[in-house]
């Protein structure tokens, strides 16, 4: 297990941790440093600010520095985007699509990277994931899926790789990424993308046609996104079950400290 640097830990996770004004306090908190010039064009200085807010001001729940080291497609407001569209830009790259189905974080994110000087790599998507992608995928836009971070609504990391398999945007090839599966867990996902073909098959026979967020979960992750009023219901599609993949754990930390992991899968043929 590595050890955290508590030097950059967040401030701790309160009980209402985000969708409370929060994250446009953090766009004038970026915005009103007296370094604005310097930051401006520079996407590692526009995450130091953000971190610098995180640790100072108020809990954010972006992925962070210690897990910045594996690729992300998430949203909220944009430490991903950042992180890893500056990779992609580096790599030589085009197009690093983020899918956030709160506008008002879309809006976060677009503005954070524009101040980045990453307008021209990052796209940024509103809508509910599933429809996100089957929208990419019909009109031509994603036709493939090289690398996925799943880090938004938990019990639609499941229903939505089924989904992304269904649309053949699953590969031999392409690496999937799931964040928080310790903390606060996810254990649909994970039988899932460890289970053997056999066993998925099976599943998919018994399946009931209904997409209903699993009941291990605790109720506040199925709630997370009640105060909006957005339905908890998830797509039911029954993805492409002979997928195989060699998937692993990968032991990291939240940026409060506390002991997280992503799931790190490679889909390695199909039975």
């Amino acid at each position: 297990m590595p050890e955290f640097d508590k030097s950059k830990a967040y401030s701790q996770q309160e009980k209402v941790f985000f969708d409370d004004g929060r994250e446009v306090e953090l766009l004038h908190y970026v915005y009103g440093k007296d370094n604005l010039e310097e930051i401006r064009g520079s996407p590692e200085k526009v995450l130091a600010a953000i971190d610098e807010f995180g640790r100072t001001k108020k809990y954010l729940m972006n992925v962070g520095e210690d897990k910045g080291k594996i690729v992300e497609l998430g949203g909220y407001i944009g430490y991903s985007c950042l992180l890893f569209g500056n990779a992609v830009r580096k790599a030589g790259g085009k197009r690093y699509y983020s899918l956030e189905r709160n506008p008002e974080f879309g809006a976060v994110i677009s503005s954070l990277a524009d101040l980045a000087g990453l307008s021209d790599v990052v796209k940024v998507i509103i809508g509910s994931s599933d429809a996100s992608l089957k929208r990419l995928h019909d009109n031509g836009t994603l036709k493939h899926i090289d690398l996925m971070f799943l880090d938004h609504y938990k019990p639609a990391y499941k229903t939505d790789l089924k989904l992304c398999e269904e649309l053949k945007l699953i590969s031999p090839g392409s690496v999937l990424a799931a964040d928080n599966v310790i903390s606060p867990g996810n254990p649909s996902y994970l039988e899932y993308v460890r289970a053997s073909p056999q066993q998925k098959k099976e599943w998919t026979q018994q399946a009931n046609g209904q997409g209903a967020p699993d009941v291990r979960f605790q109720d506040k992750t199925v709630q997370q996104y009640a105060n909006r009023g957005e339905s908890t219901a998830l797509n039911a599609s029954l993805g492409t079950p002979g997928l195989v993949y060699d998937s692993k754990l990968v032991h990291s930390f939240e940026p409060t400290g506390d002991p997280d992991g992503i799931e790190i899968s490679r889909c390695t043929g199909e039975e």
